[in-house]
């Protein structure tokens, strides 16, 4: 007997109890009106229908009430256990099966819902097991590289280690991979250090093309690494970018440290060896320009001013190049004192005062009445700082334009220096370049080696400083010394 054929036979039942009872009532009443209403026939009579009356009321309510407990129920069943099973597909339970009974359309629909469950388990089977080819597959790859690589999901879970990365971090893949790498890091120093600079990486976003090498001590030697942190972003099913993760890359620049080492070394013992014959050839042009000599001609003198020129441009150069390797070695020595802003803008304005004439380049000093907080920082290499800054404002000024140089005091712990010039400006494409070795502005006429904004953001950096330029084409630019106090 089908669904539809049980309800329709348990609500004909329920209607002809009511109706029954309906019937018994008329009937009973028929009865007693044609009696006589005082007679104990009647009374007794009435008594009778009352009784039978109450006593099938009470069961039709009954019955009544039971079907209208049971129907719902009878009815929903199949469809919460249709539900559950569906919902147990979605779990990713397809061994799930459905058994429905009630007649020819629920069997029916019991047997489509099966074999859909069956199919899906087929589907997932056969995908999981594509997947873990192609998860083994990315695996192999990557222990191919010769380059350390370790993976880490959102939560720090190590999720994947090469070979390369096991073999100096000395661990096993058995104990780390699905472990916590916090935990890990603290029982190996170098997975801690890898994971602090992942920290300072997102909060700082630095380059890592700017960052220290890694250097690790292992095999009996010495290695450099450049540390590379990628995040992995992924899409979402509501179509958010998430990171979901980091991969942390070590490029092996040994070899190249190396290289470097000697290339600063050979600058270095170059640099020392040119100041010598320079500040010679300098010296003899000063005695051939004294009068007590012998005079010049115009020629002669014109010889000699070149000579000069020449002599100071080298001097200058080899400077720059010996300031360049202290950085590079990390030799840079700083020797701090207590001096006060106004001596360090004085020494460079008389460093380049003689530029300054030649071209017809008025300096002006901007510098408040109220007091400036003094600076303990080694002057000598601050003062270089500004005496570059000034000579750079000057060389790319025209004639007879006006560059400046001041002080204020930035706030409660920092004291900013300035030079500014209102010459051709720097394209804003380039305000980071200029401050990189050998870098020049493509299209500058100007001579130089590239070295002295490089040298000059190392110094200030080396005081815990910055040093930033504010730039437009056409407008000039102004470049800005921060220290702290």
């Amino acid at each position: 007997m089908t669904a539809k054929e049980k309800l329709t036979l348990s609500v004909g039942i329920l209607v002809s109890l009511i109706i029954g009872l309906v019937v018994l009532s008329v009937i009973s009443l028929q009865i007693l009106t044609a009696t006589e209403p005082t007679s104990p026939v009647a009374d007794y009579g009435l008594t009778r229908a009352l009784t039978l009356l109450l006593l099938f009321g009470g069961l039709s309510i009954a019955v009544g009430v039971w079907m209208l407990l049971k129907l719902p129920e009878y009815i929903t069943r199949p469809f919460q256990e249709l539900t559950k099973s569906i919902n147990e597909i979605a779990n990713h339970n397809y061994d799930t099966q459905l058994h429905l009974h009630g007649g020819e359309a629920m069997e029916q629909l019991s047997t489509n819902f099966n074999q859909m469950a069956c199919r899906l388990r087929d589907y997932h089977n056969s995908s999981l097991s594509k997947l873990k080819v192609s998860k083994q597959y990315i695996e192999t790859i990557i222990d191919s590289i010769d380059e350390p690589i370790v993976c880490l999901d959102h939560k720090l879970t190590l999720y994947f280690i090469n070979n390369e990365a096991l073999s100096i971090l000395n661990l096993r893949r058995e104990d780390v991979v699905g472990k916590s790498a916090q935990e890990t890091a603290m029982r190996n120093d170098l997975l801690r250090r890898l994971l602090v600079g992942m920290d300072r990486h997102k909060v700082h976003e630095t380059d890592e093309k700017k960052t220290e090498p890694l250097k690790i001590y292992a095999d009996n030697k010495e290695s450099y690494f450049q540390v590379k942190y990628l995040p992995v972003r992924m899409t979402d099913h509501e179509g958010s970018i998430k990171e979901s993760g980091t991969v942390i890359m070590l490029k092996n620049i040994t070899e190249f440290h190396k290289l470097d080492v000697a290339k600063t070394t050979f600058i270095s013992t170059i640099s020392h060896e040119l100041k010598t014959p320079i500040s010679a050839i300098l010296m003899s042009e000063q005695l051939l320009a004294n009068n007590r000599v012998g005079g010049l001609n115009q020629e002669q003198k014109e010889l000699s001013d070149s000579i000069r020129e020449n002599g100071e441009r080298l001097l200058s150069i080899t400077g720059e190049l010996l300031n360049m390797t202290q950085v590079e070695s990390g030799v840079l020595q700083l020797k701090p004192h207590i001096t006060r802003p106004i001596e360090l803008i004085d020494y460079a304005i008389k460093a380049n005062q003689v530029q300054a004439d030649k071209f017809h380049i008025n300096i002006e000093v901007d510098y408040p009445k109220e007091k400036i907080n003094k600076l303990y920082v080694d002057s000598e290499k601050i003062a270089w700082v500004l005496t570059n800054l000034l000579s750079n404002a000057i060389r790319y000024s025209s004639e007879n334009d006006r560059v400046t140089i001041g002080a204020l005091q930035q706030d409660e712990h920092h004291v900013m220096l300035y030079v500014q010039d209102f010459g051709r400006g720097i394209d804003p494409r380039y305000h980071d370049s200029i401050f990189e070795r050998y870098f020049r502005v493509p299209g500058t006429k100007i001579q130089g080696s590239g070295l002295g904004l490089s040298i000059s953001r190392d110094f200030v950096e080396a005081h815990n400083g910055t040093l930033t330029v504010e730039s437009e084409l056409g407008k000039g630019s102004k470049f800005v010394v921060s220290l702290p106090v």
